[in-house]
């Protein structure tokens, strides 16, 4: 934010009558923690439950775009693309949870359209330590198939010599 970078926060959810889910997903997972089931939080991944909202430490300012998306890429079925290409945006730095499924997915497509991706390894998570670990290692195999991995201290050194380049 602070150095006027556009900050777009994502979330996975769908709507509260499952219209947009696709029955093989709604079937998918343990029974009791499937899409649309009961949870600590709400309905899972439904769309206006308290599970679905953004944590308070990561709450959008006024202005920041937030995009609902009903799959795992941030990119599928969302205007993504279009506010990124309004905001003259060709670079993504991502981070966020989980890194093999969503981190890993938006990086894919951002990398598809024509996209520059960097995830930021240490502000992804997953539940797995490994799956976290192999997420990144693909996104960067080959020299950077889908793009590339840093860590938040490169970024923000990176960040603030742009700004005295600037």
């Amino acid at each position: 934010r602070a150095a006027g970078m556009l900050v777009i926060h994502t979330r996975e959810g769908h709507r509260p009558d499952l219209s947009d889910a696709p029955p093989a997903k709604i079937a998918r997972g343990a029974p009791s923690k499937r899409i649309g089931d009961p949870g600590p939080m709400g309905r899972i991944l439904i769309r206006g439950e308290a599970g679905h909202d953004i944590v308070t430490d990561l709450y959008p300012a006024p202005g920041e775009p937030v995009i609902d998306k009903p799959g795992k890429g941030a990119f599928h079925q969302t205007d993504l693309d279009q506010v990124l290409k309004n905001g003259g945006v060709d670079t993504l730095m991502v981070c966020g949870v989980t890194t093999e499924v969503c981190v890993h997915t938006t990086i894919r497509e951002g990398n598809d359209r024509g996209y520059r991706c960097v995830a930021i390894g240490d502000a992804c998570a997953s539940y797995f330590p490994e799956f976290h670990r192999i997420g990144l290692e693909m996104i960067k195999a080959q020299g950077g198939i889908f793009g590339w991995v840093s860590d938040s201290a490169a970024f923000a050194s990176a960040l603030s010599g742009a700004r005295a380049a600037a």
